[in-house]
């Protein structure tokens, strides 16, 4: 069945894709997003058990997304060249083992060494992913459908997390924790081995074309021939560089005494402010990639960038007397910035891939937000929040949206529905000949 083929979509695969990514990516978030709630949680001795500072926990974030930004590539071509089954289910299993032996650190050293090889199994489910969503979905339909299963990251690791998280540990200890939310992706695993389709193969079986091209030094190279494969990426930093500070450093920011720039708020109101970063997240890349079909990329993009940064500066001025306004303000700054993360990832990197190369695009665009975002600005902010204080944390990452903003104006409108109307636009205003 041709992708182009819309009569004969596959509407029962496409759905059934798209609810077993949506549930992979969720506990891609649990078991990335659980770890500086346990660290800082008061219920957990995790911190004073191996030594641990809200610092190292910036380090481990930064760590992990390092290792997810390098693998997201070169697993994601490895994907365009092996298949997707072979690539997506070990990298499932790996990550789901990982976390769970984070329960076995006994030291800050072993725990790196974990959350690194977590960091390359959870790349691959990224950029594989969207190429899967991709490939499975109706052209109407890419962007709702790469935001469904996107903001299962942020409903899971942001969301539920710090709920899932305090409840756990009001029965076990933090080890015991990391081996139950790293079980269920197993299970996961199996079941996508039976599921998945490689959908290039089979186009070019059913239909007697050639097969997918070798993928070569050039072919990678090709990639780029698109403005998105160049504007995408840097961009996409500027987004992930707002949710990974925000997500490792956030609640020692709510939790800290005025003296070190914090907020002094109790953990249990804490969770609740925080919980806005996951629920926001959550509904804004269900929603904003889904408009994004209807509206173009680019604009929603733009508008995405802006609101964030508004919003998350807005929330550092808040003090801790209204924890309703700092949810309320935390939940729209997440909304947007999560927003403008799913539409980069998502369907802006996939509608800039040349033929065959779909999860290597997505693949080179993750890469880059999550080195750089994901990887060294949690560095960088957890050494400003040493020396300046918390607060200053979240000023880098107000800066960091308000770059990304300025960078999306470069992007290219691609969305197939905004495409073909400035296209039947362009053709009524030419005169006749």
């Amino acid at each position: 069945m041709s992708q182009n083929d819309s009569s004969n979509w596959d509407t029962n695969y496409e759905w059934k894709i798209i609810l077993l990514l949506s549930l992979t990516f969720g506990l891609v978030g649990l078991d990335r997003f659980i770890l500086p709630v346990i660290l800082q949680s008061p219920n957990s001795t995790m911190g004073v058990d191996l030594g641990l500072t809200p610092e190292d926990g910036g380090m481990l974030a930064g760590y992990l997304g390092m290792a997810w930004g390098i693998s997201a590539f070169v697993m994601g071509y490895m994907a365009d060249k092996l298949g997707r089954r072979a690539v997506l289910v070990p990298a499932i299993l790996i990550f789901s083992l990982m976390s769970a032996f984070s329960g076995l650190a006994t030291s800050i050293t072993f725990l790196v060494i974990v959350r690194v090889i977590m960091g390359f199994a959870e790349g691959p489910v990224a950029s594989t992913g969207v190429a899967v969503a991709f490939e499975a979905s109706k052209p109407s339909r890419r962007g709702l459908n790469n935001g469904i299963f996107q903001c299962m990251i942020s409903l899971f690791g942001l969301a539920l997390g710090p709920i899932i998280a305090a409840r756990l540990l009001e029965s076990y200890d933090w080890p015991v924790v990391f081996m139950l939310v790293g079980a269920p992706g197993v299970i996961i695993a199996v079941i996508m081995w039976y599921v998945i389709r490689e959908p290039l193969k089979q186009v070019a079986e059913k239909e007697g074309g050639e097969p997918t091209p070798e993928l070569s030094m050039k072919s990678v190279l090709s990639m780029f021939g698109h403005r998105n494969a160049k504007v995408a990426p840097l961009t996409l930093i500027c987004a992930m560089g707002g949710i990974f500070v925000i997500a490792a450093l956030l609640f020692a920011y709510l939790t800290a005494p005025d003296v070190a720039g914090g907020l002094g708020l109790d953990a249990v109101t804490a969770s609740y402010v925080f919980s806005a970063v996951g629920v926001g997240g959550c509904i804004g890349q269900f929603a904003m990639p889904a408009l994004s079909d209807i509206i173009g990329r680019k604009m929603t993009t733009l508008a995405s960038y802006i609101l964030a940064a508004v919003f998350l500066l807005t929330f550092s001025q808040a003090g801790p007397e209204s924890t309703t306004v700092l949810w309320i303000l935390l939940f729209f700054s997440s909304l947007f910035n999560f927003a403008a993360l799913a539409i980069l990832a998502g369907p802006v990197a996939a509608e800039a891939a040349p033929p065959g190369m779909l999860a290597s695009m997505a693949g080179f665009v993750i890469f880059a937000g999550e080195f750089i975002g994901g990887g060294i600005s949690p560095i960088i902010a957890g050494g400003l929040a040493t020396e300046y204080g918390l607060r200053a944390a979240i000023y880098f990452a107000v800066c960091g949206l308000a770059l990304g903003f300025i960078v999306a104006l470069f992007l290219e409108e691609t969305a197939p529905r905004k495409v073909a109307h400035l296209h039947l636009g362009k053709e009524e205003a030419t005169p006749p000949m």
